[in-house]
């Protein structure tokens, strides 16, 4: 399992992780190595391999594993953000912009074992409190700015109950990443989160809005 590990990230990460300070190779390395293989699966040492430190080095920065957890996701959180700002400014419209998201999204996804997510519920609560924090304080608003957009464009129905709809679509978020529903044994979290997302999309759009819901997905799929 170690040897598998350090020769997967080292391929993909060691040029990278040699431009950068220790605090953030340590995040850079954990981050795809819990990424790759869930966070229980991932001990201190091999961290510490992968990166060509002591543990010693990485326990300097961070107390200890549930600390580099913390702040793993913590940057995970950051750059999501970050990426849903810019996909606000540049998209055309509420859909366009909900369509990038759900890209961005699918990319993240593909690459994450799902027991990340579940790792975190079990063992890792205050890095979950903050997922949750996070859904709260940012993604709802993001939410509810988009639904108001969609229908000063006249894509998204007046007649749902905003905040209700805002609420449900936050809430569909971690009912995907539930092993209780979703056993990653059975079901892809790539393909739950779009499904979910998908029948969102069309219980909320106008007539105008599923015709231009339809045209962005005829073009993804001619790409």
């Amino acid at each position: 399992m170690e040897t598998l590990i350090v020769l997967k990230v080292s391929i993909v990460l060691q040029p990278q992780l040699k431009q950068l300070e220790s605090e953030d190779r340590i995040l850079l390395g954990a981050g795809d190595l819990f990424s790759r293989f869930g966070i229980k699966n991932v001990t201190m040492d091999e961290i510490a391999k992968q990166m060509g430190m002591s543990k010693k080095t990485i326990y300097q920065h961070y107390q200890d594993k549930n600390k580099l957890v913390i702040a793993v996701v913590k940057g995970m959180i950051i750059n999501h953000d970050t990426q849903c700002c810019e996909f606000e400014k540049k998209s055309e419209n509420a859909i366009d912009e909900i369509l990038l998201v759900m890209n961005y999204m699918n990319g993240f996804f593909s690459q994450m074992n799902p027991n990340f997510f579940f790792d975190m519920q079990r063992y890792h609560a205050q890095a979950w409190q903050q997922f949750l924090k996070f859904k709260e304080d940012t993604i709802l608003e993001q939410v509810i700015k988009n639904l108001e957009k969609g229908r000063s464009e006249g894509l998204f129905r007046q007649d749902f109950n905003l905040k209700i709809l805002a609420r449900l679509r936050v809430e569909e978020i971690e009912f995907a990443m539930s092993a209780k529903y979703f056993s990653p044994n059975k079901y892809n979290l790539q393909d739950v989160q779009t499904q979910l997302l998908d029948h969102f999309l069309h219980g909320i759009c106008t007539l105008k809005g599923h015709k231009l819901l339809n045209k962005y997905k005829q073009l993804q799929e001619d790409e």
